[in-house]
């Protein structure tokens, strides 16, 4: 192995371990303020107040409600799509995470004050759940890669009963979060991916699928 070599593997070792600690820190983050906020009364959080739609110190949760859970339930049950999603969405790197991330909690927090139900506190990261599932569903037809295609069907066939159940108002269920975090995913895929790659004359077509080529 040449030194070459070498370094690349240093490096991409490096990345790769970047990412997942991106990825612990942040699901990590919620168990945190969850363990805490275990001791606190019901209703409250050591992180502070989830969304409360139209109103000005409800604008702050935007920031806040995804790392505030209702119970060790919704918290499971978000962690793992959270996981699952999240690592492929890291595949690609952190910054697409980071961009998939902050665009669908900022528009499924944004669409949550403006036009969810009133009188409530809204909290979870169901939204950016939602926000992570529909950029991979819709990524693949704004970069048109292979990658992305496959990721979409393997993401459809998980979850693609989960969207449609997510997006039916149901009592004591934030749906103005989940349908404005699918929406926020779909705006950063559309935002990401706004030219699809090409491939130009003498380049090596795995490029534009994102694969890497084999080296002896």
């Amino acid at each position: 192995m040449s030194r070459e070599n070498v370094v690349q593997f240093h490096d991409r070792d490096r990345s790769v371990k970047l990412r997942a600690l991106a990825l612990f820190l942040f699901i990590g983050l919620m168990w945190f303020v969850r363990g805490i906020d275990a001791f606190l009364p019901v209703g409250f959080s050591s992180a502070g107040v989830g969304i409360v739609p139209r109103s000005s110190g409800g604008l702050e949760g935007i920031v806040i409600t995804p790392f505030v859970h209702a119970s060790w339930e919704h918290l499971i049950a978000n962690t793992i799509p959270l996981a699952v999603l999240g690592a492929l969405i890291l595949l690609r790197g952190l910054a697409e995470f980071l961009f998939a991330l902050i665009t669908s909690a900022f528009v499924s927090g944004a669409g949550t004050w403006l036009f969810g139900e009133g009188h409530a506190q809204h909290v979870g990261a169901s939204g950016i759940v939602l926000g992570f599932i529909g950029f991979l569903l819709f990524r693949s037809a704004f970069d048109r890669r292979l990658s992305s295609l496959i990721i979409t069907i393997i993401v459809a066939g998980l979850y693609g009963t989960a969207v449609g159940t997510s997006l039916i108002p149901e009592e004591g269920i934030s749906w103005s979060g989940h349908f404005f975090g699918f929406l926020g995913g779909f705006v950063a895929a559309r935002l990401r991916y706004r030219t699809a790659p090409k491939i130009y004359p003498g380049e090596h077509p795995l490029a534009v699928l994102n694969m890497p080529r084999m080296m002896e």
